[in-house]
C-alpha cells in the first residue's frame, strides 16, 4: 500500500471519527500566502482539527531557505510552524501529531536536537523518515495536525 494512499485513508477516518460533514472543511490561505502561488494550502480545517502543510526553514513571506544547516532550517521552520498555528489562534501546545522528513536521515539528531525545544513535557507523536529530495532543496519540511 502506498503511502500516499495510507495517508488519505488516515484523513478519511479522523474526517469520520470527527462526524463532519463537508460543510465543516474550512481552507486557511493568507493573502500572504496566497501571494507566494503555492499549488496548496497552508492549512486546512476539518471539523477540530487543522492540518498544517510541510513547512520548511524558508523566511517568511518568500521561498528562500535560512542559511546555516539543517539547525538553522529547522529552527525556522518551527518558527514557521508556530506562525501559522497563531494565524488559526492555536499554539504549539495544540500539536498532536508531526511527521519529518529528512533529505539525510544522519541529520536526525541535529534536527532532533532543535525540534525538543519547541515542546514541554508532552510533546506530539511523531514520524521521521528520509525523503529522496524536498522542495526548494531543504535539508528538513515538517507536517502537523492540531486540535481546537
Amino acid at each position: 500500500m502506498s503511502r500516499t494512499y495510507k495517508i488519505s485513508i488516515v484523513i478519511f477516518l479522523l474526517i469520520l471519527a470527527n462526524g463532519v460533514s463537508a460543510v465543516d472543511i474550512e481552507f486557511k490561505n493568507p493573502e500572504s500566502f496566497k501571494k507566494l502561488g503555492l499549488p496548496f494550502s497552508e492549512a486546512v480545517r476539518v471539523g477540530d482539527l487543522l492540518f498544517l502543510s510541510g513547512q520548511l526553514g524558508n523566511q517568511p513571506g518568500g521561498l528562500g531557505l535560512v542559511e546555516g544547516g539543517v539547525e538553522a532550517e529547522t529552527r525556522q521552520t518551527m518558527e514557521n510552524i508556530k506562525a501559522v498555528l497563531e494565524r488559526n489562534e492555536l499554539g504549539l501546545d495544540r500539536v498532536v501529531k508531526c511527521t519529518l522528513f529528512l533529505a539525510d536521515i544522519a541529520e536526525w539528531p541535529k534536527v532532533n536536537a532543535v525540534y525538543k525545544t519547541y515542546f514541554g513535557d508532552n510533546p506530539p507523536a511523531r514520524s521521521a523518515l528520509a525523503a529522496s529530495g524536498l522542495a526548494l532543496d531543504a535539508r528538513v519540511e515538517i507536517e502537523c495536525i492540531a486540535a481546537y
